[in-house]
């Protein structure tokens, strides 16, 4: 029991320690460099805040995230790998912070960082069938080549769809999981335990001990943050925050004997509400990242809950779908995603209509 809190405890303390200690330093550094959001200056209809505040704390994560897990995780090539993806999410972020970089380019970079974890060697190999037992096998087809006399192996489909699956939820999460102060971090943070927790039952399998530890170690460094996100805050995660919460998830639901469908479930609010929110978009011959009040929690403001209350909604939906994501199979996940779409594409409709 002592080694179990001993791997598992400390790691996400340290993290959430070195997050809550780092924080006010990027605040003072984002004062600095000028990486500020004022909304005087930026007459946009999504802004929801109402004085200057400085962006980039994806910086902070990060900090928190690269040196707790360079003190307990192993360094080899995949920890390498997911770190270099970190790295240079975070740089693109804060630049994009200061200059406000070309979308298109901005998801050049994305598909670069995600692609490094993949080729240090972590892959989908394989899915559970949603529709019914068994699993699909995406480890075919396979291209095979010669590097320095060693043989490497390129697993096509299972590579794509991870390398797909980590930009996904980089971007849905940046456009439907950040709107209000503490939204973010509040939901990474419970994310990333419910990912632990389901590792935890694989725990036999020591693969799975460094997943539980980096799940934790993530889900410290979002909740050290949250204290400095939290109404009223006093930074943004940016750019590169929103990037690094999907990036890590989305490795993590690999790493954890593959549960992207329970990854799926417990973002459920966030990721279906960014989807009605592109196909809006979208039908209405809007580009899809043209920013508006459509989504679910400017609903919630416009119905008038308070930003601490909406959160307090992210975050219990949340909860309630990880404990309901460890406790289903394959096949239920799929059902509960379903009637989640439903019931929260019921919800904007008649939100909508109501604010009519």
């Amino acid at each position: 029991m002592y080694n179990i809190l001993r791997l598992t405890i400390l790691p996400g303390a340290a993290s959430l320690l070195l997050a809550f200690a780092v924080t006010p330093i990027v605040i003072k550094f984002a004062q600095k460099i000028g990486i500020i959001d004022d909304p005087s200056k930026k007459k946009e209809v999504k802004v929801i805040h109402t004085y200057p505040v400085p962006r980039g704390g994806g910086l902070a994560i990060f900090v928190a995230i690269f040196l707790t897990s360079l003190i307990f995780l192993p360094l080899d090539k995949h920890l390498i790998g997911i770190l270099s993806g970190a790295f240079i999410l975070t740089l693109m972020g804060i630049i994009d912070d200061k200059y406000n970089l070309n979308p298109y380019l901005r998801l050049i970079v994305q598909f670069i960082a995600a692609s490094l974890p993949i080729v240090a060697g972590i892959g989908i190999a394989f899915i559970s069938n949603p529709l019914g037992r068994g699993i699909i096998d995406l480890s075919h087809p396979q291209i095979n080549f010669q590097i320095l006399g060693s043989v490497k192996s390129i697993w096509l489909i299972s590579d794509l769809f991870a390398l797909f699956w980590i930009v996904l939820l980089m971007n849905f999460l940046n456009m439907g999981a950040k709107g209000v102060d503490g939204q973010l971090p509040g939901v990474t943070s419970i994310a990333g335990v419910t990912i632990a927790l389901l590792s935890l039952r694989f725990s036999a399998d020591t693969t799975q001990w460094p997943v539980i530890v980096l799940a934790l170690i993530t889900s410290g460094a979002f909740l050290g943050f949250l204290p400095f996100n939290f109404y009223p805050q006093k930074i943004m995660p940016g750019f590169s925050g929103s990037n690094l919460a999907g990036y890590f998830l989305g490795i993590l639901s690999i790493l954890s004997t593959t549960k992207v469908g329970t990854l799926l479930v417990v973002l459920g609010v966030p990721l279906i509400d960014t989807s009605y929110t592109i196909i809006r978009r979208v039908a209405s011959g809007k580009s899809p990242v043209w920013g508006d009040r459509g989504h679910l929690h400017h609903k919630l403001l416009d119905l008038g809950l308070s930003k601490r209350q909406v959160s307090y909604f992210y975050w219990g939906a949340t909860g309630i779908l990880g404990l309901l994501a460890l406790n289903l199979n394959s096949s239920f996940k799929l059902y509960t995603f379903a009637g989640l779409g439903i019931l929260i594409g019921g919800t904007l409709l008649w939100l909508t209509y109501r604010s009519r």
